[in-house]
């Protein structure tokens, strides 16, 4: 029996030492970290990695030691030798060169035994490639482009297993976006989806599905972005099993804005639950890539994905953009970060202001936008901005219409999910100079009077509500409309398609005046807190109301449900909380098409805006009925 187990443990650890020796012959992997690497760029260049089983440099003081071992002398005093080019000193010790076409060269001590010859090719920093070389002419290790290789990114894990892809645009690939492909550890490909493009620095962005495979390996490893679609000619890179890990979008400072007065952050995981926020004395505002070599100043406000900062001292950086974040002082941990801080920008001022401006998120909703632009462009909205959540349908196409038609629209790419309450604070600070009232309501949401039966379609039907010397933000109570029996979406819009709704109202938007929003830019459902010395004013139902159109026909209701943008509302998908007002009454959280789906939510026909807008916009069109204006678009 003891013999036995002698055996067995003896085979054991001939195992274990011959899993050992193997993988660390297969799997030989170094790298190398310059500071004149970082400096040349800061933004774009993660470690180098060179894979090399014969000749495994490492860093010593930021020189390359040749670990293959040869006899040598140590070479006092200098030598040359004819390159193609031009005549290169030999030198007594290890150093790293940038040549010309951005060549980076090392050249490790001198010696005289002939060095058998070596040539080791690998991926450094995802778009350039490193040749080792040795024979009795010189020993080096170049890092040259490649015009075919893949491209500089940096990627964050997005909800619905994708990740997002952020890439310098000089390194975008063809213009068209049309043929790129993320390259996973698994050495699997998934197509790379043109997405939006980043600005301040400008960066392109694509997002990808994760294979099944890449899920089940943990830490997920970033992708790269490859030219190659057949999967075939992949070759294995062992580099991608050394890749960054990908960022997790839950902790992370997603984007920034520059006032005249100071910097504000827009970070996701620091203040999770609503209504509590912690204390900016646990923070600093970190501009640089440590707290070594960075700058750090006070956060002053600390609320929702909000964080106020201290301007920094321009004198201490270029005018190249630097990386800005949080950096905890607890945990002495800096939050990882996509956004960058650009010295050189000024914040636009002066100009005439638009009275009265409306802000929305929206998500694929072409076939809603004509409409919506047309109805409240003639009751009083002078300048509509679009925070644009990832859009893949004909968005840009009907927004360059509708431009061309007059009307004044402002897209931003705003690609972040759940940050309904972080876009609207961000819009606060975007629009404070180009907009002195701005209406906070959704695509699917129409603001009206009962009292305009009667009226003409003017601009001062809504300005004529605003005014300065008694409040500052104006309330308005919904009424949310259901499926009023359609099945499909109604051609003649959603004034004319849905009639029926719940008796009661519920929620409310706003309008307010941008001058008077709080500096914490704290808000929830559609409404902000309001500087001192300013109040709220709730409009009666007989003033002003908004007809929501909430619940839709199914197809249309359950694309919304599959992608809720508000920070601190729970997704319908989970099973929790589930007696919520921000959920369908009796659907739970499965996005399965309940029975009698068309008659829901039907409790008071109420046609007065359908009628109000059918005198406004339509026109009798023979036999088949009403023709409403944004039909004709």
């Amino acid at each position: 029996m003891a013999l036995k187990i002698r055996t067995f443990f003896l085979y054991v650890s001939i195992s274990v030492f011959s899993f050992a020796v193997i993988y660390h012959i297969l799997l030989p992997t170094a790298y190398i970290s310059s500071d004149q690497l970082r400096r040349r760029s800061p933004a774009f260049n993660p470690q180098l990695y060179i894979p090399n089983p014969r000749l495994r440099p490492y860093v010593d003081s930021n020189l390359i030691i040749n670990e293959h071992e040869q006899e040598h002398d140590e070479i006092t005093g200098q030598h040359s030798y004819e390159d193609d080019t031009q005549t290169v000193p030999v030198e007594s010790s290890n150093s790293i060169q940038i040549g010309d076409g951005g060549i980076i060269q090392f050249k490790p001590r001198a010696s005289h035994v002939r060095s058998i010859p070596v040539e080791i090719e690998g991926t450094v920093s995802y778009n350039t490639s490193i040749v080792s070389r040795s024979d009795n002419r010189n020993d080096s290790i170049s890092v040259i482009s490649k015009a075919d290789s893949s491209i500089t990114n940096v990627s964050v894990l997005f909800p619905s297993w994708e990740a997002l892809v952020i890439v310098a645009s000089e390194n975008g690939g063809d213009k068209n976006y049309t043929s790129l492909f993320c390259l996973f550890d698994t050495n699997e490909i998934s197509p790379a989806t043109f997405s939006g493009t980043m600005s301040y620095p400008e960066r392109k962005t694509f997002t990808c599905q994760i294979p099944k495979r890449v899920l089940r390996r943990l830490p997920f490893r970033q992708p790269v972005l490859t030219k190659t679609p057949d999967q075939d000619k992949l070759i294995y890179n062992p580099l991608l099993s050394s890749a960054p890990e990908l960022l997790r979008w839950n902790f992370i400072v997603y984007d920034v804005f520059q006032t005249e007065n100071d910097v504000v952050l827009f970070a996701k995981g620091i203040n999770n639950r609503q209504g509590i926020n912690r204390s900016p004395t646990e923070f600093k505002c970190l501009f640089g890539e440590d707290t070594v070599n960075g700058v750090t100043t006070s956060v002053t406000s600390s609320m929702q994905e909000v964080f106020r900062c201290q301007r920094p001292d321009l004198a201490e950086f270029s005018q190249n953009p630097v990386r800005v974040s949080l950096f905890i002082l607890q945990t002495k941990q800096v939050v990882p970060s996509l956004a960058y801080y650009t010295p050189q920008r000024k914040i636009a001022t002066g100009g005439t202001k638009s009275l009265l401006c409306a802000c929305t998120m929206v998500y694929n909703v072409a076939k809603f936008l004509k409409e919506w632009v047309i109805y409240h462009s003639k009751i009083g909205v002078d300048k509509f901005i679009l925070y644009d959540n990832g859009s893949d349908d004909d968005l840009g196409k009907v927004v360059d219409l509708l431009k061309s038609k007059g009307y004044d629209i402002e897209t931003r790419f705003w690609l972040w999910p759940k940050t309904q309450e972080g876009g609207f604070s961000h819009a606060v600070l975007h629009a404070k100079n180009s907009c002195q009232w701005m209406m906070f309501i959704d695509v699917d949401e129409f603001v009206y009077s009962p009292s305009w039966k009667s009226s003409k379609p003017s601009k001062s039907l809504l300005q004529s509500l605003l005014s300065t010397n008694l409040y500052g933000q104006l309330i308005i109570r919904c009424y949310e409309f259901g499926p009023s029996n359609q099945k499909t979406h109604p051609l003649a819009g959603v004034t004319q398609g849905y009639n029926c709704r719940k008796e009661v109202e519920n929620r409310h938007k706003s309008i307010v005046l941008l001058e008077a929003v709080h500096e914490s830019l704290v808000n929830a459902i559609h409404h902000f807190k309001l500087k001192d010395g300013f109040k709220s004013k709730k409009a009666n139902l007989g003033t002003l109301v908004v007809n929501h159109y909430k619940f839709q026909t199914w197809t249309e209701f359950k694309a919304k449900f599959r992608r809720r943008v508000s920070a601190y509302v729970v997704d319908w998908t989970r099973s929790v909380n589930l007696k919520s007002n921000d959920r369908a009454p009796g659907l739970g959280h499965l996005a399965v098409e309940p029975k009698g789906w068309e008659q829901r939510f039907c409790e008071v026909y109420d046609n007065r805006l359908k009628h109000l807008t059918r005198r406004w916009f339509g026109t009798r069109k023979g036999r088949s009925g009403i023709h409403m204006v944004w039909q004709n678009i």
